[in-house]
C-alpha cells in the first residue's frame, strides 16, 4: 500500500490525515491546536504541524504528502529567510481602509476584477501589504519576500531552498496573480507596497515542490480548493461550507471577474476555476450563541430544533467580526425583533443558525448559479439542526455528505496525483450523502435582509 499525506493548516488548527494513495482510505490521523487571534507568528503552525504528524504517526512510510492552508494570510521574510513580523490572517480586517484606497487608486472595482479576476477587501494579502507599508514602515523595509501560509510550511518541510513556491488556487487570493492570465501583477504588488518584493514560483496542479527526505512534496493550495478537490466537486456543484468563515464556491471552466466584489474570481486546484463568495461569520455564530445561552453544541442543535420556523420574527444579524460579503468591515451583530414571546432559549438558538445561514444564503446568491447540487460542508455542518433547518433558508435540497476533514483530505488527494501524474486528480470512492429536504420559511430572508441592512 502507497500512503500519502494531507495537511490542513487552518486557522484554529492544523489536521493531518494519511490515506490510501490508490483508495482515499483512511490510515491514521492527527491534529494540533493553533492559537487564537487575527495575527499569528508562523512557528507556531510549524510547531503544530510537528505535532499532529507526530499524532499521526509519523511519515516513515508516506510516499508523498500536500498542505492546504487558509487562504491570504501575509508572511514576510527577510532578506535571511526570517520571518519579519507576525502573519496577518485572513480575518484580520485593519486593512479595510488599505483595500478602499487600493481600488480607487487603481480606478475603481472594475479595473480591479479585470486585472486579478476579484476586487481587493481586507482579507486579501495585497491589502495587508500596504497597511504594513504605512504602518510598519520599518517591517516593510525588511521585507525581502512575501508568501501565504501554506507556501510556507511546504518551504519549510522541503528544508527551506532558495525559491518558494505555490499553486494558482492560492496565489489567486493575493490580489496580485491573475487567474485568467496565469502571470503576477507585480505593477499591482508596487503600487500596494512601494516595492516589489520575491513571490513565489507557481507550480502546475501536480507539479513537485520539493521533498521532504523521502516523501514528495507537492504543489499544496488553499483550504477551498482543497475542499473542492476532498469533496470530489464536479462543474454544476455548489458547495457551501461552514467553517471559522462560510464560503460558497463552484467548479467553472472559465474565469470569472465580478465588478461588484461580491465574488472573488479565484482559480482551483485542477487547472480550472473557483468562483467564491465568502462570509466572515459562519460556525462561530454557533459557538457564540451556545455560549450566550449556557449549553453545549449538542443542547444548542436541540433548542434550535424546538424554536419555530423564522422564530416567530426573531432575527439575528451575525456580523459578530464585522463581514465581508457584503463588505462591512466595521459592522456589528444585532438582534431584531426581540418580544416577551421571542425571549426565550430556543428562538435565539433558531434566529442565530437561521441568520447564519441567510448570511450564506446571500453569499450563494451572488455566484448567480442554479446549481445542480448543493453539498453543505464544513465544521458547521456537523449540526443537526444547521442540517434539517438548511433547505428552508436556501430554498431547495441540500446533501450533506459523510462528516471529514475535507480540506485535509484534497490535499492528500493532491500528494496521491503528483504520484500517478495524470491529467486528472485519481478517482476516491466518496462516502454516503444524506439528502434534507423542507419548504422555505415564507419572509424569512426579506427579515433577514432588513434588519442586515440597518448594520
Amino acid at each position: 500500500m502507497t500512503l500519502v499525506a494531507g495537511v490542513d493548516s487552518s486557522t484554529q488548527s492544523c489536521k493531518v490525515v494519511i490515506r490510501d494513495a490508490e483508495t482515499g482510505a483512511l490510515v491514521r490521523e492527527g491534529r494540533a491546536r493553533h492559537p487564537d487571534g487575527t495575527e499569528v507568528h508562523p512557528s507556531h503552525w510549524w510547531d503544530a504541524l510537528q505535532s499532529a504528524i507526530a499524532q499521526a504517526g509519523g511519515l516513515d512510510d508516506v510516499a508523498a504528502l500536500s498542505v492546504a492552508g487558509q487562504q491570504h494570510g501575509m508572511v514576510c521574510l527577510d532578506e535571511a529567510g526570517e520571518v519579519v513580523r507576525p502573519a496577518l490572517l485572513w480575518n484580520d480586517t485593519r486593512s479595510a481602509q488599505a483595500a478602499a484606497d487600493l481600488v480607487a487608486e487603481l480606478g475603481g472595482p472594475e479595473k480591479w476584477a479585470e486585472a486579478v479576476g476579484s476586487v481587493p477587501v481586507a482579507s486579501f494579502t495585497v491589502t495587508k501589504l500596504r497597511w504594513l507599508a504605512r504602518h510598519e514602515p520599518d517591517a516593510a523595509a525588511r521585507t525581502r519576500a512575501v508568501c501565504l501560509p501554506h507556501d510556507w510550511l511546504t518551504w519549510r518541510l522541503a528544508g527551506r531552498p532558495e525559491v518558494i513556491t505555490t499553486d494558482r488556487g492560492d496565489a489567486s487570493g493575493t490580489g496580485y496573480w491573475s487567474p485568467a492570465t496565469g502571470a503576477y501583477r507585480t505593477d499591482l504588488l508596487d503600487l500596494a507596497f512601494g516595492a516589489v518584493p520575491d513571490v513565489p514560483r507557481v507550480l502546475g496542479p501536480a507539479e513537485q515542490a520539493g521533498a521532504a527526505g523521502h516523501v514528495r512534496l507537492a504543489p499544496g493550495t488553499g483550504d477551498n480548493m482543497a475542499a473542492a478537490l476532498g469533496v470530489g466537486m464536479r462543474p454544476g456543484d455548489v458547495v457551501v461550507s461552514i467553517g471559522t468563515s462560510g464560503t460558497a464556491f463552484a467548479v467553472a471552466e472559465a474565469p470569472s471577474a465580478d465588478p461588484t466584489g461580491n465574488v472573488a474570481g479565484f482559480a482551483d486546484a485542477t487547472g480550472r476555476f473557483l468562483p467564491l463568495a465568502c462570509t466572515l461569520n459562519a460556525a462561530r455564530v454557533l459557538d457564540a450563541a451556545a455560549r450566550m445561552l449556557g449549553v453545549d453544541q449538542d443542547r444548542f442543535s436541540d433548542l434550535a430544533l424546538e424554536g419555530p420556523a423564522g422564530a416567530d420574527g426573531l432575527v439575528l444579524v451575525p456580523y459578530l467580526e464585522g463581514e465581508r460579503t457584503p463588505n462591512k468591515p466595521g459592522a456589528t451583530g444585532a438582534v431584531q425583533g426581540l418580544r416577551l414571546s421571542t425571549a426565550t432559549p430556543a428562538h435565539l438558538a433558531r434566529a442565530a443558525v437561521e441568520g447564519m445561514l441567510c448570511g450564506l444564503a446571500d453569499a450563494l446568491d451572488t455566484l448567480g448559479l442554479t446549481p445542480e447540487r448543493v453539498l453543505l460542508i464544513g465544521g458547521g455542518a456537523r449540526s443537526e439542526a444547521v442540517r434539517r433547518i438548511a433547505p428552508t433558508v436556501f430554498g431547495r435540497p441540500v446533501l450533506v455528505p459523510t462528516p471529514g476533514e475535507y480540506v485535509a483530505d484534497g490535499a492528500a488527494r493532491q500528494a496521491a496525483w503528483l504520484l500517478t501524474g495524470g491529467a486528472e486528480p485519481p478517482h476516491w470512492a466518496s462516502g454516503e450523502t444524506a439528502r434534507y429536504e423542507a419548504d422555505p420559511v415564507p419572509g424569512l430572508r426579506d427579515r433577514y435582509r432588513e434588519a442586515a441592512a440597518l448594520q
